[in-house]
């Protein structure tokens, strides 16, 4: 069970917790004393990262909710319910973040100076920085290229010296780009250069013309591989390809990812904008799936035998995992999963288990309004921060950071990051550095700051880190500080 929340009060009921935004909220119970800005007045300042009364989101909560009247602090439980609180407890954290930022220094690297961290120093080497649109992931071939996804549907070749090759992959499967969908993932299999299989996962379906209006998409997330002659893409089989029935029109949350491991793949299908279709195990989308590299379903997984449910399901409740890694120690199978407003997960991912959305979850609405869910009847059911028989996250990010890419570092260039987990963020423009001791996270780190959103960060076969920007759109490596 969660232990940084009390359990959830329903005094004022979900009509009064729905209708009031966070921004009201805090303008009408809080800024009073703390200021419309934060900045404190008969109360102290709620952005200057010092607390009285304990700075964990619990002891937050706890200020909120239980007051302290001998200073003047109104208990706000009775007339708040849980979610209002904790929806607080997330604006407050995020206009903290905003507020410490002005005045603090990252890791912003550059190529004419080394960056500093904590444990190590590094130079950064932009490879690409032209010619890429959206790219979305890298994977190594041996021969010393790489292979990058484009979002629209391309996928190209970075030659061994890291340069990008003009000439397209041709041949690739249909993909539509919609929304948040496009071709995303790829991965060369363990045993690549015996058996040349290249994977990808992309946005597949139709899209059909409306007259006068726009054209509608219906997609999902597929797996297919293929082996690639020249610059030709041949010999492809789909690995994975969901009925068109539960193809959907949403432009969101298509997940993806690979995992391969001892003959089996690990990937991701995102939920598509479908609350609780994630929590129904007939359906794909919101689930981790676990297949032989070739498709078949493996007779243990954990769901083989139960009525109805979709045999290759590994683990479901997700929403939008962009990050899945494995932990080359014991073979822990982590993922990074976007929250909502505040929540972002890192999650350890077991065979059946249920990771809880939209019915759990450590954030708000986008709106500042708490989650909700369609609940028996229709009725509207707001969410909570723990249910029994549902997963924990090994660690959570509020205000969110949009994880998206994950790996483990493995290699010898940067020796005191061995075996930790590089988490790549888009709204944030991070990567941060988490050491997990016995399925915990014991410490994390920014390693890099504000040079585009990170969309994928991999270590590659020479022990260096490769990162994929957006905005702006290219390719870069760190390498230790004294190389080039």
């Amino acid at each position: 069970m969660r232990n940084f929340l009390p359990p959830l009060l329903s005094l004022c009921g979900f009509a009064s917790a729905q209708k009031i935004k966070v921004e009201a909220l805090y303008s009408q119970y809080c800024s009073g004393c703390h200021g419309a800005k934060f900045e404190g007045g008969q109360g102290g300042s709620l952005v200057d990262g010092e607390w009285k009364h304990g700075s964990s989101d619990t002891e937050i909560f706890k200020s909120i909710a239980k007051g302290n009247l001998q200073l003047g602090m109104n208990p706000w439980e009775g007339v708040l319910t849980d979610d209002q609180i904790r929806g607080l407890v997330i604006f407050l954290r995020e206009n903290e973040k905003k507020n410490l930022a002005k005045g603090m220094s990252f890791p912003t690297p550059s190529p004419d100076k080394v960056t500093k961290t904590a444990l190590e120093n590094y130079r950064i080497v932009t490879l690409v920085d032209k010619g890429l649109k959206n790219p979305w992931a890298i994977a190594f071939l041996p021969d010393g290229r790489k292979l990058v996804t484009e979002k629209a549907g391309q996928l190209r070749f970075i030659t061994a010296d890291g340069k990008l090759d003009p000439e397209i992959i041709s041949g690739t499967p249909p993909v539509i780009e919609h929304g948040q969908g496009g071709l995303m993932e790829v991965a060369v299999h363990p045993d690549y250069a015996k058996n040349g299989w290249v994977y990808l996962g992309l946005s597949d379906g139709t899209r059909e013309k409306r007259e006068g209006g726009k054209d509608e998409a219906h997609c999902l997330t597929a797996v297919v591989r293929g082996k690639i002659k020249g610059h030709q893409w041949t010999d492809q089989e789909w690995i994975y390809r969901a009925d068109p029935k539960f193809r959907s029109s949403a432009g969101v949350h298509f997940g993806t990812r690979f995992v391969f491991d001892k003959g089996y793949i690990y990937f991701v299908v995102g939920e598509r904008g479908g609350l609780m279709e994630v929590q129904d195990l007939s359906r794909p989308n919101g689930k981790i799936h676990r297949l032989h590299d070739d498709g078949r379903v493996p007779a243990d997984n954990p769901f083989v035998k139960t009525k109805d449910a979709i045999p290759g399901i590994w683990s479901y409740g997700h929403r939008n995992p962009q990050g899945l890694a494995m932990d080359p120690r014991d073979g822990s199978l982590y993922d990074t999963e976007h929250g909502p407003r505040g929540g972002d997960e890192l999650n350890l991912i077991k065979p059946g288990a249920n990771y809880g959305w939209p019915v759990v979850t450590l954030g708000m609405n986008y709106s500042g309004m708490p989650m909700s869910y369609p609940g028996p009847g229709g009725n509207e059911m707001l969410s909570v921060t723990e249910k029994e028989g549902m997963e924990n996250p090994v660690a959570y990010w509020l205000p969110s950071i949009a994880v998206c890419g994950l790996d483990f570092y493995t290699g010898d260039k940067f020796p005191k990051w061995k075996n930790d987990l590089l988490v790549g963020a888009l709204a944030q423009q991070e990567i941060r550095r988490l050491r997990i001791v016995d399925k915990k996270v014991v410490s994390q780190e920014i390693i890099l700051k504000d040079i585009g959103r990170v969309r994928d960060v991999a270590m590659g076969p020479d022990g260096l880190i490769y990162v994929v920007l957006n905005g702006p759109d290219r390719l870069a490596r760190l390498v230790p500080a004294g190389t080039r």
